[in-house]
């Protein structure tokens, strides 16, 4: 099995807009500090909202946090990453957070969680991943994904690569089961 130099990956998703205040935040806070404790290095796109929350929280529980960055952004990094990873691509930088990682977690974003969702999420239908949990946390996502069963070519074998988890909590357990037997 290929391990990074600092342990397994979870790669966390999420919008950049949420702020402290929201529970998307303090979700992703809260996931980037179990994970962390549980001896997994967190890999976020490197910025603010959902990202700078996982990172933090990994780094309060002394974690390794990768940052997966673009060179075209004129914003600086969030400053708790360990290690970056600079790409001038939007493809590189997606290709670099799914394949690293042995699990995928996502909080509600914008339409940039909802491309690395889907990418992720086709990469395991078709096979080109091997199956590992891509978790989505909080309410928003079962009627996203019931509206994309309803209206898209999306079937029930489809969603069973995808698990819900109502809480922080539900989603760190969901991942520590499920990536044991996972290889990268």
């Amino acid at each position: 099995m290929q391990e990074s130099a600092h342990g397994r990956i979870i790669t966390i998703f999420g919008g950049s807009k949420c702020g402290p205040e929201s529970q998307e935040y303090q979700d992703a806070l809260a996931i980037g500090r179990r994970l962390a404790e549980e001896g997994f290095t967190i890999c976020t796109g490197g910025y603010l909202g959902v990202m700078e929350a996982a990172s933090k929280g990994a780094r309060e529980a002394g974690g390794r946090v990768l940052g997966i960055v673009m060179n075209q952004f004129r914003s600086e990094p969030n400053r708790f990453l360990t290690d970056k990873v600079a790409t001038d691509h939007f493809y590189d930088r997606l290709q670099n957070l799914i394949t690293r990682s042995v699990g995928f977690v996502a909080m509600r974003g914008g339409m940039g969680t909802v491309t690395e969702i889907s990418l992720v999420w086709n990469k395991l239908q078709t096979g080109v991943l091997e199956r590992r949990p891509l978790v989505l946390v909080g309410d928003c996502w079962k009627s996203v994904v019931e509206s994309l069963e309803k209206n898209l070519v999306v079937s029930g074998d489809d969603v069973s690569f995808i698990d819900f988890a109502g809480t922080a909590e539900d989603a760190c357990s969901i991942i520590v089961e499920r990536t044991r037997s996972v290889t990268v």
